[in-house]
């Protein structure tokens, strides 16, 4: 299965896939790795099988219709067999990382290697290939302590962002893509990131990198989001901001404007792209992750979650600068 797929598409998918199974997902001979794909991503899903069968793992393949919106549940079978897993690989079009199934199988000691929207350019990318992951996980681990212990948080940006929000009591996720059990990891996107305080954000928040979904990509043009008691209240910034303003409203759930998260890209080799797992771990970016929060450590369930991205973001935790553009200060 796997020559066919190479020799149908004409690019080689076998080493990004090993690398997905020896380096990030560390899977090791008799562990069971489930694989969630949808009908449009088999390729990479195929090749990842075949590379976690090659290191003697008990592989099964679930294929789940196309999901509807992110965050919508896989089918209860899926989700009883992701709660079994070792090692979960999600090659899938529509994301199913912020769901209740997801989190149960955390729960249970699974390590996750998330593959939402992968492409042949991410299965290629020196973001995967030639970063040395074992080397940024020491920054990553610095930056969650810092958050971890932090109370408060101030974002500011030279295009004029001001956001202040707490994060009290918050455990941060560190990402840093060599999962341990229990542990999320995004591959290419080397990340921290904190969910903020339920309600607490309050500020401007400018965004003038990419929106990585619904086929928004690299920002023309910014997206302004006024910001109050811990949700988005204002939303302008020309046709891609109408566009995902409008798609969020469509929900007539208040919850999808929720802010829900701060993320800071910290994978040297990554490029800003509008692919989601790349771009978010882009260093001298930060993402703000709006609608769901339970995935993460929160409280908030929405239908969706979305992540909007700035460049040369400052971050403050407790007056203490930790981030300054692509330098991290802990």
């Amino acid at each position: 299965m796997a020559d066919r797929t190479v020799a149908e598409a004409g690019v080689d998918l076998s080493p990004g896939a090993r690398r997905l199974v020896h380096v990030n997902g560390r899977v090791q001979p008799g562990e069971v790795v489930v694989v969630v794909t949808d009908p449009t991503m088999r390729r990479y899903a195929d090749a990842v099988a075949a590379a976690a069968r090659e290191a003697g793992a008990a592989v099964t393949v679930c294929i789940i219709p196309m999901r509807d919106q992110d965050g919508q549940e896989p089918p209860p079978p899926v989700a009883r067999a992701m709660a079994e897993a070792a090692v979960i690989y999600s090659p899938v079009r529509v994301s199913i990382t912020h769901t209740r199934a997801m989190r149960t199988a955390l729960e249970a000691g699974a390590r996750v290697c998330m593959m939402t929207a992968y492409t042949d350019a991410i299965m290629a990318s020196p973001a995967l290939l030639e970063t040395d992951f074992e080397a940024q996980a020491d920054v990553c681990r610095r930056l969650g302590a810092a958050f971890t212990k932090g109370q408060s948080v101030r974002l500011t940006s030279p295009r004029g962002t001001d956001l202040r929000f707490g994060i009290a009591g918050r455990v941060a996720n560190v990402l840093t893509n060599i999962p341990d059990p229990g542990e999320l990891a995004p591959v290419p996107d080397i990340e921290v990131n904190v969910v903020p305080v339920t309600g607490s954000a309050e500020g401007t928040l400018i965004m003038d990198a990419s929106v990585p979904y619904l086929g928004i990509g690299i920002l023309e043009e910014p997206i302004v989001c006024a910001i109050r008691d811990g949700a988005i209240v204002d939303m302008t910034g020309g046709a891609q901001a109408d566009f995902l303003r409008k798609h969020l409203e469509s929900f007539v759930d208040p919850h999808c404007f929720n802010v829900a998260e701060l993320g800071v890209g910290l994978n040297p080799n990554a490029r800003l792209t509008g692919e989601m797992l790349e771009d978010e771990g882009v260093m001298g970016t930060i993402h703000i992750g709006i609608g769901t929060s339970y995935t993460l450590g929160g409280e908030i369930v929405a239908p969706t979650h979305y992540d909007l991205l700035m460049w040369e973001p400052t971050i403050a935790v407790d007056g203490r600068i930790v981030q300054q553009d692509k330098q991290i200060l802990v």
